[in-house]
């Protein structure tokens, strides 16, 4: 398995990606977490990628490919990997196709904009664990509490339905085109293009994770 998962901000990708590798046994490959891996290793493309952040600037897109060749390269990946955070946009996705990185699996989360919003101005947070609750879905045992703790929860400050609707249009912008960018390359007769699934992302969570086991099957 070697999943791209897409989605909204929102829709619950952080969640369902752990599932997923846990489910798989594959590492969920955060390029964030392997561009700090590379620097810190002190690879050639990690020196090449330092320099770049180093001067404030964004990592080119051919770098960042080829630093996820190097990656899932390594023997933890020998059953496959889930890319988190890349693509994030059209020239991204078609960059990664063009470099024959194989991805076999390409799952959309659909969930409405009006969800998103519902849920992220619900959200509750413990700051000390990260433990997340929605008063409308997941509510603490008691108002406003953490279950554990006691201690008092908290709602971020960009969980607002202005700073969400801001995202919502970047991802629109941005990352939606993926989708449909996916679905016509799985429509194809070309060799070595992932298939392409959208699933419901609402519902509970175990009924989100069966849709997903379903898509993968």
């Amino acid at each position: 398995m070697r999943i791209i998962l897409l989605g909204p901000p929102g829709a619950g990708k952080g969640t369902q990606a752990a599932f997923l590798c846990q489910h798989f046994n594959i590492p969920q490959i955060s390029t964030g977490d392997m561009l700090r891996q590379a620097v810190s290793l002190g690879t050639d493309l990690g020196q090449q990628a330092q320099s770049y952040m180093q001067q404030g600037q964004l990592v080119p897109d051919a770098l960042m490919i080829d630093l996820i060749k190097e990656r899932i390269a390594q023997k933890d990946c020998i059953n496959g990997f889930l890319l988190d955070g890349f693509p994030r946009t059209l020239p991204q996705a078609e960059a990664l196709q063009q470099a024959n990185v194989a991805i076999t699996e390409v799952i959309e989360i659909d969930v409405p904009d009006a969800e998103i919003i519902q849920r992220a101005v619900s959200r509750l947070i413990h700051p000390g664990s990260g433990r997340v609750y929605n008063v409308l879905t997941n509510p603490p045992k008691h108002p406003g509490v953490d279950d554990i703790t006691g201690e008092p929860l908290i709602q971020r400050a960009d969980d607002n339905e202005q700073t969400v609707r801001k995202r919502l249009e970047v991802y629109h912008q941005q990352t939606l085109p993926l989708t449909t960018y996916y679905a016509k390359l799985a429509a194809t007769s070309a060799p070595n293009v992932p298939k392409f699934s959208r699933i419901n992302g609402v519902g509970t969570l175990e009924a989100v994770n069966q849709r997903l086991l379903n898509a993968l099957k």
